[in-house]
């Protein structure tokens, strides 16, 4: 197909979301049309939304007002999670064309024959419990990494969470299909892929459209360290108590993973752990940071937690930041709890005041400054290579260690999608690392 048509993506939300925008984008590229950034004008403006905090709700509706800004005649497309929950919302929204759910969203171009803009967001979306095929993904945002879909959906309840209802049950990709994504990309010259899904641990679920697992996640890590090209793989987040000893052992050997973890944790009460119904007590989770520490001193720990949760008294705040501050980590992703409708939590009891909540949230936020300076400076003198990305942000490229520490350095574009050994000298005052040169890069 030929057209001198222009599309443009946004992408609000997590790695998945990136992943899956990205396959779609190829999808309208394959039929002729042109990608332009967001920033530029453009004939249509896909938006891949995100619902698990009410902030990227609330940013949809600014997005929205930016892209009409380049082109007020613009067909606007509304997918992912917010697109699947709350539909009519945004159909309403002034500038919305079209509104595609959680299985629609893959079938885009099948419903923008016409491209005049309607009065009212037309929707199409599925009951959330016919969500039960999957569709593979990959993102290349860069040419140094790619986000590598190998799940989605989720059969956790936990009682904070949307996520089930706007992407369904649990399943996954083949095995067959995730390594010849792999090196598909492998054959694109980029040198880290990032696992990425709702649930990635409980990878193997519904591989063949049934509920029993036909793989594992060790079985899945297994066979992409085999993958010729991938320099680096990284897990993004698992669940604690699928985080399994012998994946821990094996990524400390393995010639690809990274010693790179986040480990969702939300909380350091058990009795809050109960309540959100989280699988797992705090100390299971102490036990897996022990593991990944005992075999890899050197590891990078990220941690998830919620503040603010129903029934986060003073006292099971405390208790959540002392268990943070005795661990063994090195940064923390803080989430101020917010309400979302159709989740248990609403009806809690307890509620705590949205001032007392951001309180809360600064207390950690500070927490994780302090463990991602230490961690920073327990590498220090260390000799460990470092992947350079593509940007140049005010004069400086930046790149990551195997173990994500954060370096930078004069920009020279030749730097970019190398691989390079640095000794780690010291701490600027951006928080960032400087490094000595060891040699001429290595891959």
């Amino acid at each position: 197909m030929k057209t001198d048509k222009k599309v443009a993506f946004y992408t609000l939300g997590c790695k998945l979301n990136f992943s899956e925008t990205s396959t779609i984008a190829r999808d309208f590229q394959n039929e002729g049309f042109n990608r332009v950034e967001f920033d530029d004008y453009a004939d249509i403006y896909v938006i891949n939304t995100c619902s698990v905090t009410e902030n990227a709700d609330k940013r949809f509706k600014t997005i929205v007002k930016s892209a009409l800004k380049k082109n007020e005649d613009a067909f606007l497309i509304a997918i992912g999670c917010y697109a699947q929950l709350k539909p009519e919302e945004l159909a309403n929204i002034n500038g919305v064309d079209l509104v595609l759910g959680a299985t629609e969203k893959f079938k885009v171009l099948d419903y923008i024959e016409d491209l005049s803009k309607n009065q009212m967001g037309e929707i199409h979306s599925c009951e959330i419990d016919e969500a039960d095929f999957y569709v593979g993904s990959y993102s290349i945002g860069d040419r140094t990494r790619a986000f590598l879909k190998v799940q989605d959906g989720c059969d956790y309840k936990c009682t904070y969470c949307t996520i089930p209802l706007a992407r369904g049950i649990s399943r996954s990709d083949t095995l067959e299909n995730v390594i010849e994504n792999a090196k598909e990309i492998s054959a694109k010259g980029i040198k880290e892929i990032v696992l990425t899904g709702v649930n990635i641990g409980d990878y193997g679920k519904g591989e063949f459209g049934n509920k029993k697992h036909e793989h594992t996640f060790l079985e899945l890590v297994q066979a992409l360290d085999t993958v010729q090209g991938i320099h680096r793989i990284r897990i993004s987040s698992i669940e604690p108590n699928l985080l399994q000893n012998e994946t821990i052992d094996f990524v400390s050997g393995s010639k690809s993973f990274v010693p790179h973890f986040h480990i969702p944790l939300q909380s350091g009460s058990d009795e809050l752990l109960k309540s959100m119904k989280r699988r797992y007590q705090s100390s299971l989770y102490a036990d897996r940071v022990k593991k990944i520490k005992t075999l890899m001193p050197h590891a990078c720990i990220g941690v998830d937690v919620i503040v603010g949760f129903p029934g986060e008294t003073d006292e099971v705040f405390l208790e959540t930041y002392e268990f943070l501050s005795n661990l063994d980590i090195s940064y923390l992703h803080v989430f101020t709890y917010s309400e979302r409708p159709n989740t248990e939590a609403v009806e809690m009891k307890g509620v705590i005041p949205i001032k007392v909540r951001n309180k809360r949230s600064k207390m950690l936020r500070g927490l994780s400054v302090k463990k991602r300076r230490a961690f920073y400076e327990s590498q220090l003198g260390e000799t460990l290579t470092v992947l350079f990305e593509g940007e140049n942000k005010k004069g400086y490229i930046h790149g990551f260690t195997e173990n994500y520490v954060k370096v930078k350095t004069p920009w020279n574009p030749a730097l970019v999608n190398s691989l390079h050994p640095v000794k780690l000298t010291n701490i600027d005052e951006d928080g960032l690392v400087r490094f000595e040169w060891i040699k001429e890069a290595v891959m």
